[in-house]
């Protein structure tokens, strides 16, 4: 009877674990404990789609290593003529780290006629509650990387002027984004393209 009973509370036991409901409570944890950085993240947003850098600068103090490419690609999105259609609310993902998914539409996007618009997600690192990483991704269409190959290689005069040194200090990219644009309306009109 013992050996019932002793296997019974085991399996109780067993099934109690199966069932614990403290997960969420540690998710909510987690995600007040990361509320002042979402607050800090959202302004990054705010402050990258202002297309002032002298606003965007201070967020990125701390982040060296990545200061130099979001300045710059702030840049790009004002020359492209980036205009935000969908902001997705910040949150933290399964990293722990913070994500801001943006769709835009955008002149270099329009330039080739698909009818898509790019978003772009924005993932922060926080340390000490500062921001001290910034990483951007997309999902760009293979015909935009295609594009850019072909403008690069057909146009050649826009690598060495407006695009020259592309991501660095004293670069152009307001108007490297608007040169890429042309480019791309040359490349959608010519025989290379085809979607």
């Amino acid at each position: 009877m013992f050996a019932r009973f002793a296997a019974g509370s085991i399996l109780l036991i067993l099934l109690g674990a199966c069932t614990d409901t403290s997960e969420p409570l540690a998710t909510v944890e987690t995600s007040d404990a990361q509320a002042p950085n979402l607050s800090k993240a959202e302004a990054f947003i705010d402050a990258f789609y202002s297309f002032d850098p002298e606003r965007l600068r201070p967020m990125l103090m701390a982040a060296p290593e990545s200061a130099q490419s979001i300045l710059y690609y702030q840049g790009w999105a004002e020359g492209g003529n980036y205009k935000v259609l969908e902001r997705g609310a910040c949150a933290v993902d399964e990293n722990k780290l913070i994500s801001c998914p943006i769709t835009v539409q955008d002149d270099p996007v329009m330039a080739l006629n698909t009818g898509f618009n790019v978003t772009d997600t924005f993932t922060l690192t926080f340390a000490n509650g500062e921001i001290v990483k910034v990483e951007t991704s997309s999902n760009d269409q293979p015909i935009y990387y295609e594009a850019r190959a072909w403008v690069e290689r057909e146009m050649p005069e826009v690598m060495a002027g407006p695009c020259k040194d592309r991501g660095t200090a004293g670069s152009t990219p307001g108007d490297c984004a608007r040169a890429m644009t042309e480019g791309y309306r040359r490349f959608a009109a010519s025989d290379a393209y085809s979607l």
